[in-house]
């Protein structure tokens, strides 16, 4: 019997993502969330200031302050950004799409119209083939996501590799979002196949309801069963945010902080999205480790740098 070892090693060259809003229904909990265009980009703007090298985008309907994809708002998201002095990373999430509620424990079918948004691998995708960001997000495994209820995030095998190619053929780079274990097969699959060019870049997103839970021995297990060669980060939420700081680099791995996860500095303090790329740097430095600008980034992922 043939057994796989792996030797954890400190990465002392760290990058840090900023999740700068997210989907979830937290605009109402903290007047930091920003919600309309304008204020997503200019938190973006501030947290790259501040040392983020890569910046993650959601877009909300300003009405209601609920998730969106509407292209629009990305185009204005990303105009701005890119107008600006600030040098960043555009990730865009290409997860809006996936999302079905259905329709009860006794009826499920049909799946209830309001929360129901299920699309194909192109309209997914629009946003990102009009903008071409350096990066966009693909969220590797279906589940049972935090919402609860009747809630089912869906991202199909076949879904998947669609997106994949799509993706690769606009010489975008995807960030393979890791939720649980069983996603990391997607993930060994997609790059077997030749549909994920080296190197693979992965992000495990950990502590989210009915996902793989924050605890430092399911993180080490999922690192070991990265595909080889590959770049990850790691993040939790909510107060395990910052303390996940320091376990991402000891494991390896890079960071993510931002308001999409967790909205405190401390307990009971809001934070803003720079503040808490500030903590990260913090925490990082008192480790001696070296936080990554990014262009340093774009030379280690082999970014494709459009607009």
């Amino acid at each position: 019997m043939h057994c796989r070892f792996t030797i954890w090693t400190v990465n002392w060259e760290v990058f840090i993502t900023c999740a700068v809003t997210g989907a979830g229904d937290t605009a109402d909990r903290s007047e930091h969330v920003p919600v309309t265009p304008d204020q997503i980009a200019d938190s973006a703007i501030e947290a790259a200031r501040a040392g983020a090298a890569i910046a993650h985008i959601h877009v909300r309907d300003p009405g209601t302050g609920k998730g969106a994809r509407d292209p629009a708002r990305y185009r204005a998201v990303v105009e701005r950004i890119r107008a600006s002095d600030v040098d960043v990373v555009l990730n865009l999430t290409a997860g809006m799409g996936g999302d079905l509620v259905l329709g009860g424990d006794e009826s499920p079918l049909p799946p209830d119209e309001a929360g129901t948004d299920l699309v194909g691998a192109a309209e997914r995708l629009a946003h990102v083939e009009e903008l071409l960001p350096e990066i966009c997000t693909l969220d590797c495994g279906t589940m049972n996501f935090a919402a609860g209820g009747d809630y089912v995030m869906v991202n199909t095998p076949g879904m998947l590799r669609a997106m994949a190619e799509r993706i690769g053929e606009l010489g975008v780079r995807p960030e393979l979002e890791v939720f649980d274990t069983g996603h990391l097969v997607m993930v060994n699959e997609l790059v077997r196949d030749g549909l994920i060019d080296p190197p693979a870049l992965i992000q495990l997103c950990m502590g989210i309801p009915y996902g793989a839970p924050n605890d430092p021995t399911t993180l080490l297990a999922l690192v070991a069963r990265l595909p080889p060669g590959s770049v990850f980060s790691a993040f939790s939420i909510g107060r395990m945010q910052l303390p996940y700081v320091a376990l991402a680099a000891l494991a390896g791995g890079n960071v993510r902080v931002g308001l999409e996860d967790n909205l405190y500095l401390s307990r009971g303090v809001p934070a803003t999205n720079a503040q808490l790329v500030e903590r990260a740097i913090t925490i990082l430095e008192a480790m001696n480790v070296r936080v990554l600008g990014p262009d340093e980034v774009r030379e280690q992922l082999a970014l494709v740098r459009h607009g």
